[in-house]
């Protein structure tokens, strides 16, 4: 079968979610979307709430309300921006870094199984990804 990029993005989002409700469950002690945050600060630490919403693609509000669930319970630390004191800079705590490293980094593998396992074409998935990114990434000065 040869989809286009479009019917592809379509199938692994769904896969992903599939595989996402598969692993939640009682014992899981972070969403997947709490997951995917903790992630993203991996890759940009320190970053402003502001970077954080719009790598993720979510509003502002929706950032702070997750943020703080998540200082509470001590996986990353949010601090006043010295070069600018409305901004606030959020950081992972040691906690945050390891609970990624072990829950969010496996489940990278573990749907990268369930792709190739429901058929799913993920090396041209994983190519066309990439372009995308390239494409979609401004360029830096």
């Amino acid at each position: 079968m040869n989809e286009g990029l479009a019917e592809l993005l379509y199938r692994v989002t769904m896969l992903m979610g599939d595989e996402a409700r598969r692993r939640s469950g009682p014992d899981q002690r972070l969403s997947h979307s709490q997951l995917r945050l903790l992630g993203t600060l991996e890759e940009i630490q320190p970053a402003t709430q502001h970077q954080l919403a719009e790598a993720l693609g979510v509003s502002d509000p929706a950032i702070s309300r997750s943020l703080r669930s998540l200082e509470a319970e001590g996986y990353v630390t949010i601090s006043v921006d010295p070069a600018h004191r409305r901004r606030r800079l959020v950081a992972l705590t040691p906690l945050g870094q390891d609970t990624f490293l072990t829950e969010g980094k496996p489940l990278e593998e573990e749907l990268r199984t369930a792709l190739l396992k429901a058929d799913f074409p993920y090396d041209r998935y994983l190519a066309d990804t990439h372009r995308l990114a390239a494409l979609l990434t401004p360029d830096k000065p």
